[in-house]
């Protein structure tokens, strides 16, 4: 018990730490609150990656201290793994040291897991995978009943499939998601269903239309779309866009569009600079494009984003880095106000800070 009172107040005290962070990034803006949405201190990481470290016949799970990649150390426990990544680890790794084809020129293991146990393990090796190793996948497969795949140069062998069924559960409704391997998710499910509810409920204060910027699997999309008469959603990777028409008839939703296009390819669309093939059979005069969702990579939003995302009347930004999210607000709050700021904690104990912001233009704005 001791234990436990410390790890939670260890935990507490690292939040307050980043909510002072945000605090101070932020104090040039006229802020609200701070809404925190703490996660679970352990069992929270859906997804984790470890490299493989060989000695002899024998190999280990191998982290490395920053900065020094010539001396692991091994990882024989991994308390922020999900329940079933702590279960399929040394499960994993005993059936790896028993069998000289799954272990030889292993280089590094992927875990992707779902809240419902469903996993998928990518094994990536330093040489070519022949019949052997595809045999040994396939009984690791029946053992661990995980789903198999196994990577090397320009090679991708799967066994049975390359995805597993997620279900997030937002203020009581439930929703189905195909994550991908190697593909982006929400390393922490619990957060997620955090983050979904919060951008529901700053979504209830919207009007119009919904645009939204990097929609990846359509993770927010499927949450947001009954709130909005029409989405129009873009996304760069073919993969997420697959995963998102997935997703969004997984979930029965027929009111979304989605663009397979860049944020700075819409932006000239919208700005008619260019016409682009993947855009004619949408119009975008059929929208009433009132409110935008973003959710862009570490980078943040480019200058041009910014001026097209100013043209909104209500702006919902989750932002994975908050300097970048700090240097965009310092254009966006030149026309808009901030009505919302919430920290979500998705990476206990880490530096990591993820944050949500609604904004809403200033009436002299309004035009």
């Amino acid at each position: 018990m001791p234990e436990a009172v410390s790890l939670n107040q260890r935990y507490q005290d690292q939040l307050q730490n980043k909510v002072e962070r945000l605090r101070s990034l932020f104090a040039a803006f006229n802020i609200p609150e701070i809404e925190v949405f703490p996660s679970k201190p352990t069992q929270y990481r859906m997804r984790a990656e470890f490299r493989i470290w060989h000695n002899e016949d024998r190999c280990f799970y191998a982290m490395f201290k920053p900065g020094n990649k010539n001396e692991p150390y091994e990882v024989s426990t991994f308390p922020a793994g999900s329940p079933t990544i702590q279960t399929l680890m040394p499960k994993l790794l005993a059936e790896i040291n028993d069998s000289e084809a799954l272990r030889r020129k292993l280089f590094q293991i992927e875990f992707l897991t779902s809240q419902t146990g469903e996993s998928c393990i990518t094994l990536i090796y330093h040489r070519q995978l022949d019949q052997q190793w595809q045999e040994e996948a396939k009984r690791l497969n029946q053992k661990l009943n995980s789903h198999i795949i196994g990577r090397a140069r320009k090679q991708k062998l799967c066994i049975d499939s390359d995805y597993i069924e997620e279900t997030l559960t937002v203020n009581g409704q439930h929703y189905y998601y195909q994550q991908v391997e190697n593909s982006f998710t929400q390393p922490n499910a619990f957060i997620c269903e955090k983050m979904l509810e919060w951008a529901q409920a700053s979504a209830s204060h919207c009007s119009g239309d919904l645009v939204e910027l990097y929609c990846g699997n359509g993770n927010f999309t499927v949450a947001l779309a009954h709130l909005f008469p029409k989405v129009l959603a873009t996304e760069i990777s073919k993969v997420s866009v697959k995963s998102a028409l997935h997703n969004l008839e997984s979930n029965q939703i027929n009111n979304v569009v989605i663009a397979r296009m860049s944020s700075e390819e819409f932006t000239q669309a919208m700005n008619r600079e260019r016409t682009f093939r993947r855009l004619k059979d949408i119009s975008l005069d059929d929208y009433n494009l009132d409110t935008i969702f973003v959710d862009p990579p570490r980078a943040g939003l480019d200058a041009e984003t910014e001026k097209l995302v100013q043209r909104f009347k209500h702006i919902i930004y989750v932002s994975c880095n908050p300097a970048t999210l700090q240097h965009n607000l310092t254009t966006l709050a030149q026309t808009h106000e901030i009505q919302r700021l919430a920290l979500f904690d998705q990476f206990p104990f880490t530096d990591h800070i993820e944050t949500g912001v609604l904004l809403t233009k200033k009436l002299d704005n309004v035009g």
